[in-house]
């Protein structure tokens, strides 16, 4: 399996980005935001979901950073910052456009109605696989 590495300009780009990331677990101590660069990043467990298909049992996840660029301001609910080992999972990543303009909010819905929204400039969201894998024995299910 070769590393991912995705960019994200637009809708389009943000949902195959979303759907890579879906399952992903992160504890609260893994992200991070500048405010004066602008720039909000994860590191994620994500569960490796284009190889899942292919197999019965011993499935992948992969150490990877999210990082959004041309963040205004970062709001959560159902999050407690303090607790840098809690642990949440990323269920979706949906953008919802502010009028006619490239400007919007990019909201990370996690599990246990917790979210993470983004006041964004515009859409620029990279994904990449930083770290190795490593076998899990259980597929994500949902209803």
């Amino acid at each position: 399996m070769t590393e991912l590495k995705l960019l994200a300009l637009d809708t389009d780009d943000l949902g195959i980005v979303s759907a890579h990331l879906q399952d992903a677990v992160f504890k609260v101590g893994d992200i991070r935001w500048s405010a004066s660069e602008k720039i909000f990043s994860l590191a994620a467990n994500r569960f490796v979901w284009e190889t899942a298909g292919k197999k019965r049992k011993g499935f992948e996840r992969r150490r990877s950073a999210l990082v959004l660029k041309r963040v205004d301001a970062v709001r959560s609910a159902g999050i407690n910052r303090n607790s840098k080992d809690e642990v949440l999972s990323l269920l979706a990543i949906r953008f919802t456009p502010k009028d006619d303009g490239p400007e919007g909010t990019v909201e990370l819905v996690l599990s246990g109605s917790a979210t993470i929204a983004l006041d964004v400039e515009c859409i620029e969201v990279a994904l990449a696989d930083i770290g190795g894998a490593w076998e899990t024995p259980s597929r994500p299910r949902h209803p």
